[in-house]
């Protein structure tokens, strides 16, 4: 589940040190141009590509950016490790030379297993186990859906797992566990500093207890004073392991802690660094002992029966705020998409809880004022708008730009996704993300909401197994008393996606979005396929009119087909409405993957109206 993409490279070393990664390049002949590639220790995610050249070694950082791109410092973004390094193998771009031979592991050599590998695993299932009480598949579900989140989460919190932690004791009572028993050069333990809530070392040399602060700095880095920065507590043990860094000697040997039971995912207190992430509603962030509460019944089946899931956006008062100050947001100049209003980086929100990865939308300066109109209006249909399948609206910021702050969804549009990952994504997973889709439809309709732009490229995918529906600037909300929404004017449409009453009378409503979702789902079950074909606006309305439909997708299941031709239907007072169309989704779901139907959803076989 959590795979680490390097893993099927043959030049891969895993959690190498750097002088081991040296001695492989030697064995292998130090040619120009060789290179492996190993587990960065100072980033989480990220690798150290080592090359040879002019009979000497050379390092490069490789870190993972926001959205799950990676890049050395100043260079391109790839969309992986294995990308990366093809790249420079065609053009050095800053590096010493081109990488030309990759130092090749033999085959009794296996790719070494960092310290949190080892615990990564266990640690997501025994948090979603203790926090949200959940066992079985539904355990296994939110781990998958929630892994990005929880994966960070877990990493800030995994030094309480290890022998040398010994919590919050006084420095007397370290140096009495480190006296204790033998006492050679590099014993050590890590424990809390009472006074200051945060970090100290304490270390063995010369018969003599030596204590250090661990520095916490506002990015979230520790270090000792003046040294390498690093994610995690334990990341930086783990390098003071191989080099000293300031300290008097490396750590060599851990003062076991045999006083606490290591058991907790997330203790209590002050170490509940949490990166941002928010555990579903009544849920503490403690351990078993603290939940007091029993969740919903509901949860037993995350993350594709809940009625809400977990939102990883900080405190809900922060989302009560419409406008977001500027000295909140770091905003990185790759773009991650553009359109006529402007373009949408990627960036870090920033609150009294933490840095959260988002993605904002960034207005032209030169854009008219009814972009902007359009802009302020998409903003404030968002934040109406919370749902666990529907992009958050954080907020918007009025600075050197209008910009829209919304939830970053990282592996990007469903139909770009699917149209590179054709051998990774089984039709069980798409009829998943598509169930998603249907669940956020039905929000929008239970909220008078009509969507209008519904497309595969305006669904985007948190990760393989978690969509949201994007991009409201087409959106509307209904009066309470009202069906359907009237334009006055046509305007630069999607008129593949539009049901007949949109072209021809401009009428919009839920059922015009059944419409929408029966073209995204062809989408979907297409691998990204483009609607049509290469039919023209005028020519699909004719094609429509005449009876016709789009055929059934190569490998598309017959219900998923019933189902897109019923929201096909001409007549929309004679078109499903999103409540059906999400309970015949959700019984396909059940009846491929089998998981045992939720009570009162009935196990639909035939196309329901």
């Amino acid at each position: 589940m959590t795979t680490d993409p390097a893993a099927d490279l043959p030049f891969y070393y895993g959690s190498i040190s750097r002088s081991d990664a040296e001695e492989y390049l030697k064995l292998a002949g130090m040619a120009d141009g060789l290179f492996l590639l190993r587990q960065c220790l100072r980033s989480l995610g990220g690798y150290v590509l080592s090359v040879v050249w002019n009979v000497e070694f050379h390092h490069y950082s490789v870190e993972k950016q926001l959205i799950g791109t990676y890049c050395i410092a100043g260079g391109k973004s790839h969309c992986g490790p294995a990308e990366l390094c093809e790249f420079y193998s065609k053009d050095p771009d800053g590096l010493v030379c081109t990488l030309r031979k990759p130092c090749l592991r033999s085959p009794d050599v296996p790719i070494k297993a960092g310290v949190f590998d080892n615990l990564r695993e266990n640690m997501l299932r025994e948090y979603v186990r203790q926090a949200w009480n959940l066992e079985g598949e539904a355990m296994e579900q939110a781990v998958i859906s929630q892994a990005p989140q929880l994966e960070k989460l877990i990493a800030t919190t995994a030094h309480e797992k290890m022998t040398w932690y010994h919590g919050k004791i006084p420095r007397q009572e370290g140096e009495r566990r480190l006296y204790s028993g033998a006492q050679p050069d590099g014993k050590f333990l890590i424990r809390d500093r009472e006074e200051s809530g945060t970090f100290a070392l304490s270390l063995m040399y010369g018969k003599t207890a030596y204590h250090y602060q661990i520095l916490h700095d506002k990015s979230g880095k520790y270090s000792m004073p003046e040294g390498t920065k690093f994610d995690t507590v334990w990341q930086l043990v783990e390098y003071l392991k191989m080099k000293p860094d300031g300290l008097v000697t490396v750590l060599r040997e851990p003062c076991v802690n045999n006083t606490t039971k290591q058991t907790p995912v997330l203790p209590s207190g002050r170490r509940q660094r949490t990166n941002g992430y928010t555990p579903p509603p009544g849920v503490p962030l403690g351990g078993s002992k603290e939940v007091t509460a029993s969740p919903p019944t509901e949860r037993q089946m995350l993350p594709m029966d809940c009625n809400e899931f977990a939102n990883p956006y900080h405190d809900p008062n922060d989302l009560k705020k419409f406008f977001i100050n500027r000295d909140q947001l770091m905003i990185d100049e790759v773009e991650l998409g553009s359109g006529n209003f402007g373009c949408v980086k990627k960036g870090v929100f920033k609150t009294q809880k933490g840095h959260t990865d988002v993605a904002i939308k960034v207005l032209k300066s030169e854009n008219e004022k009814l972009v902007k109109e359009e802009m302020m209006r998409e903003a404030e249909i968002m934040h109406q708008l919370s749902n666990p399948y529907i992009v958050r609206m954080l907020g918007l910021c009025e600075a050197e730009s209008l910009m829209l702050v919304m939830e970053m969804a990282a592996a990007g549009p469903l139909n770009k996704f699917l149209s590179t990952k054709k051998d990774t994504v089984t039709m069980e997973n798409i009829v998943g993300l598509m169930h998603q889709v249907s669940m956020g439809m039905k929000y929008l309709e239970e909220k008078n909401f009509v969507h209008r732009d519904l497309a595969a490229r305006n669904v985007l995918l948190v990760n393989q197994q978690f969509a949201k529906i994007s991009d409201f600037g087409l959106s509307k909300a209904l009066g309470a008393d009202d069906s359907y929404y009237k334009a006055r004017t046509a305007g630069k449409w999607p008129l593949k996606w539009y049901a007949p009453e949109c072209m021809n009378f401009h009428k919009f409503s839920s059922k015009s979005d059944v419409w929408s979702f029966g073209i995204t789902m062809w989408e979907a079950f297409s691998y990204g396929g483009k609607p049509y074909k290469k039919m023209k606006g005028p020519e699909v309305i004719s094609f429509i009119a005449n009876g016709n439909r789009m055929e059934c997708p190569p490998g598309c299941p017959d219900r998923m087909y019933a189902l897109m031709k019923d929201c096909w239907t001409y007549k929309h007072e004679d078109r499903p409405g999103f409540v059906k169309v999400e309970e015949r989704m959700r019984a396909f779901h059940y009846s491929i993957s089998n998981k045992t139907l939720p009570e009162g959803t009935a196990d639909i076989a035939e196309p329901l109206k």
